[in-house]
């Protein structure tokens, strides 16, 4: 991979902590849901709320991409869930819903496009077969 920009980010105190981008843009508390025995502070985040943040943006650019190259012209938006649970292993594992909104064409030129996104986005490949990423089209 020839690298076209690289993301730094720090963090201290594990889910308790902080979470700092290099360039200060990101300076966020981090608390723990109540679901995994925490006590979920106010204005504070967790690391799957950011993989949802980051992959739901990271998807819809690749719908609007694969849209363009297909001479549509769509609106969309997309929203990801991340969930995290238990994982046979005795550890913990992540599963992803993406549920995508499309505007200008119909359902199922949008299923079309949503999987062929679903080939594009780097969050996308990253997590093929290593973590479940249900699709879900919807027309807006």
């Amino acid at each position: 991979m020839e690298s076209l920009y690289t993301a730094k980010a720090t963090a201290e105190g594990g889910r308790l902590g902080k979470v700092k981008s290099s360039d200060g843009t990101l300076d966020l508390a981090l608390s723990m849901p109540k679901s995994l025995g925490g006590q979920e502070k106010e204005n504070a985040t967790n690391p799957e709320q950011l993989f949802a943040a980051g992959y739901a943006a990271c998807f819809d650019s690749a719908l609007n991409l694969v849209a363009r190259q297909s001479r549509k012209r769509i609106e969309s938006k997309v929203t990801a869930e991340v969930s995290i649970g238990k994982d046979l292993d005795g550890g913990f594992k992540l599963a992803v819903a993406l549920f995508v909104a499309v505007k200008g064409i119909s359902l199922e030129e949008a299923e079309d496009l949503v999987a062929l996104a679903h080939t594009v986005c780097p969050y996308s490949k990253a997590t093929k077969g290593n973590i479940e990423v249900a699709l879900q089209t919807v027309l807006l």
